[in-house]
């Protein structure tokens, strides 16, 4: 787990594995424990998930959605203090709170803060309701394809379309990969290896008998019982000439670099194009809805988008953010809200996949 927080405000070691470990144990109490009990008394993963999106509701295991360690705003402005961050749907005044349901102001003497961050769902196939004011267009078909455009799977039963992002180009020194999101190639753990990946998406105008450029090649399961670190997974590229490593209006990738709080990032993604944010966070556990139920993830990276604007949206799962400046890739978005978006650790990612940025 990256350190670089340290540098962020006056906090010694000791305390900031005080800080982790109240988050670690009061994740465990509000998104773990829920899930846990729901698997105990039977609930099935999609009847757990419909609940979380119902009306909203002041209880902690209903409304919180995600625990971290970062910065702790007040009136919206920056304290450069580290605290314990709750993430919750909706920010009621404590007197709409019965005093039960009260999430504590302080743990052990450290900081604490609540930040309304909405739902968090996984940002996977989306509509085209959103024009993209941006040039190339990444919906459009391209070759070799390049990392922020649209790719995604046919579904075997032809009863819906999709696209999310194509993130960047991996190898194992032996082949090319494109990389993106488990839900974007493999649709929650539920393709075969070996289905086709195509370019653009089919919701984007692909054509499943001419735009075929890689097949499944590796998916790293969502796992139900226990926190993921990763939603990702790897498809080879039917011929190398096919893909980029090039991300549109961005370039190559120049390495790799573990985030840091107030870290400058950009991607460019199927859905917003190109877009800069925020890291506010690189230790935040959260619990995501997906069609196939609600998955916890652990130590997560929180990314706020500048100006006012957001930083992603649906159909941009699977996009590279990477630091502003160096090109460094930081991370792979998967997730978030209307503000908030959620990014595995790239290391994670490519430790998982076993392999590397090509």
């Amino acid at each position: 787990m990256p350190t670089q927080e340290r540098s962020f405000a006056a906090v010694s070691p000791r305390e900031l594995l005080d800080l982790r470990a109240a988050k670690g144990e009061w994740s465990k109490r509000v998104l773990q424990a829920p899930r846990i009990e729901a698997a105990r008394r039977g609930v099935p993963k999609i009847e757990a998930a419909r609940a979380l999106t119902g009306a909203t509701s002041p209880i902690p295991s209903q409304n919180v959605v995600g625990v971290g360690v970062g910065e702790k705003l007040t009136d919206g402005e920056h304290t450069g203090i580290l605290s314990v961050k709750f993430f919750v749907r909706l920010k009621y005044r404590e007197d709409e709170i019965d005093t039960k349901h009260l999430l504590p102001k302080t743990i052990d003497g450290l900081p604490v803060d609540v930040e309304e961050s909405g739902l968090f769902r996984r940002f996977g196939a989306a509509p085209a309701r959103k024009r993209v004011h941006v040039t190339p267009n990444p919906r459009t078909k391209i070759r070799p394809a390049q990392p922020g455009c649209s790719i995604g799977f046919q579904d075997p039963n032809n009863q819906f379309l999709m696209a999310g992002t194509f993130g960047a180009v991996v190898t194992d020194k032996t082949n090319l990969y494109v990389l993106s999101n488990n839900h974007v190639l493999a649709d929650e753990n539920r393709l075969p290896v070996g289905s086709p990946i195509f370019q653009p998406g089919l919701l984007d105008g692909g054509n499943p008998a001419t735009d075929q450029i890689a097949e499944l090649t590796k998916a790293i399961p969502l796992q139900a019982a226990t926190p993921n670190k990763v939603d990702c997974a790897i498809a080879k590229a039917l011929k190398t000439t096919l893909v980029s490593k090039d991300i549109l209006q961005i370039g190559a990738p120049q390495g790799v670099t573990d985030a840091h709080l107030d870290m400058t990032v950009h991607k460019f993604g199927r859905t917003t194009g190109y877009s800069v944010g925020r890291v506010t966070s690189i230790d935040t556990d959260v619990t995501v809805q997906y069609e196939t139920g609600n998955f916890t993830f652990g130590e997560q990276i929180i990314v706020v988008g500048l100006g006012g604007h957001s930083f992603s949206d649906s159909g941009d799962s699977g996009s590279l953010i990477l630091q502003r400046g160096t090109n460094k890739a930081t991370a792979l978005l998967f997730a978030g809200s209307r503000s908030h978006t959620i990014g595995n650790h790239i290391a994670d990612v490519l430790a998982a996949l076993n392999v590397t940025l090509a």
